[in-house]
Order: C-alpha cells, then structure tokens, then sequence
C-alpha cells in the first residue's frame, strides 16, 4: 500500500539522484523520475518509478519536487519550460553552488509560486537512506515540517537550519573548505610513501586515526574561535611555522612537489607577524578574516 506515501519527483537521474530516487521506491513512494537523457530511467521504471519525458508533466505529477541537478543556474534553466507548474508545489534543490545562488533560486521559485526548501547531502550515493546520513536544509521550515518523514527516507540525520534560503549552501560551503586541503594532504602523503616504495594503502590506518584526532578537537577550537581567546594553546602557530621547514626537506628528498604548502606557509607568517606567535593555531581564523 502506498496511498499513506507522500508522491515525490526526482529530477535528475545522475549517481546520486538515482540513489535517492531509489530510497524513495524503497519506502514506497510513488516515484516519478526526469532526466534530459531518458535512457537513465529505465532501470528505475523497471523498480517501479513513472517515467516522464517533458518536465512539466514531472513536476505536475507530485506534490514535493526533488531537484538535483548540477548547479542552481542548470535547475532554473531544466525547469525553465515547468515554471507554471511549480505553483502551489515544494520544490527542494540538492546541487552545488554559493548562498547568492541560493537566494536567487529561491526568489525565483517562489516568484512562481512555489515553496523553497535547499538543502546539501553530507555523504556518498551509496550512504543514502542510512541512519546515519546527514542532510541539512535552509528554507521555508512548512515545507521542512510538512515533508520531513519524507525528507528522511534519504537519511536518518536530517536537520533544518534555518528560514533563511541559503543556509544549507552557506554550511556546504564552510564544511566543504576542509575537503580538497585534506584529500591533497593525503595524495601528498601517497605520493612521499611511494617514493620509497610503498603502497599508499599503508597510510589509510594512520590517516584515519590521524581525521578522528582532528575531529576530536575540532569542539576545542570552535570554542576558542567563538571566544575570540587564544592564549590557552594546545599547539602554536609558531610550532607549526618552526616545522614548515621540514615539508620543504621532505619533498626534495621524495622529489614531491610541495607548492601546494605555499599558502599555508604565508599565512602562518602573516599570523605571527599579527602577533598570533604563541597563540592557538586556531588564531588564523583572525588573519583569515579580511580587515
């Protein structure tokens, strides 16, 4: 029985709006897929899904439209010929882009009579419809409460930010910061490893036992951010900039570019030179931060 089921639209059918239009099937929603190649939604109708060629016909099949396309700009051009059939539907977008997008995405949306939910999916395709997937959203909180059973068949850790419509960007941005400087960390560690040999698969223990030291602390320096008090450091800037040095020694020994640790190196200095020396490293949040 399925009538109990909120009707929902997915569209865009890439690695990730196929998983979460399959968590959907799943629950026992019925299930209506779009995407520009039509061709991806066949192993989706064989699950079960309606399949629909023209957008606005997608839209005007359910009541809450999933939208996740590439970027803010590509789902207001996709849903450029549905506009009309947008009113009086929740229409939530889970693609990337910056707040100013969203903002605009969400005037545009509600320009046409929709309600605005934007959200982020904080894991991987295969992690969706887990109980411990996180997803946040920025927007009209009816939308979040009317829809929020449904919202977390895609993940069991669902949270609402806030009203305002770009909130869910604004965090997936500041989260996201952390991402390529420690995925770059890693491949240099690779790259370093292998130059003696090794196989990088070595690092992996280490390295996650390193991310779960680094998460750990992570409360510690919010605190001292928040605080604006540095001057109870667990670790100095000037311990880190005494140790630079030493990434310069290993990349020639390993014959591993090391630019990449140029910017970090500066700002290190720029935060002594601000008189951050012997404060938290948590203290270049300060120099981060334009005067």
């Amino acid at each position: 029985m399925t009538d109990h089921r909120t009707p929902v639209t997915v569209l865009g059918l890439g690695s990730m709006g196929t998983a979460l239009a399959e968590a959907f099937l799943e629950a026992g929603h019925p299930t209506t897929v779009w995407n520009r190649t039509a061709s991806k939604a066949a192993p989706l109708v064989a699950r079960g899904a309606r399949h629909e060629t023209a957008i606005a016909d997608a839209v005007a099949a359910s009541p809450l439209i999933i939208a996740i396309l590439t970027t803010y700009d590509h789902t207001r051009e996709a849903l450029e010929p549905a506009a009309a059939a947008l009113a009086g539907r929740s229409l939530v977008t889970l693609n990337s882009g910056s707040p100013a997008g969203a903002r605009e995405m969400a005037a545009w949306a509600t320009g046409h009579g929709a309600r605005f939910l934007d959200g982020a999916i904080k894991n991987v395709p295969s992690a969706v419809g887990k109980p411990d997937t996180l997803l946040y959203y920025g927007g009209d909180r009816s939308v979040f409460d009317e829809y929020e059973t449904t919202l977390r068949v895609l993940g069991g850790d669902t949270v609402h930010l806030g009203d305002e419509s770009d909130l869910a960007a604004l965090y997936e941005m500041a989260v996201g910061g952390t991402l390529l400087p420690a995925l770059v960390g890693f491949f240099h560690g690779a790259a370093v490893v292998q130059a003696r040999g090794l196989e990088a698969a070595t690092l992996v223990r280490f390295t996650v036992k390193w991310l779960e030291m680094i998460s750990s602390i992570l409360p510690v320096f919010a605190q001292e951010i928040d605080s604006g008090d540095y001057t109870k450091p667990m670790s100095t800037v000037n311990l880190f900039l005494e140790g630079a040095a030493y990434d310069q020694q290993l990349g020639e020994e390993a014959g591993v570019d090391v630019a990449w640790h140029a910017p970090f190196h500066d700002l290190l200095r720029r935060a002594v030179e601000a008189g951050h020396g012997d404060h938290s490293i948590s203290a270049l949040v300060e120099v981060l931060k334009k005067p």
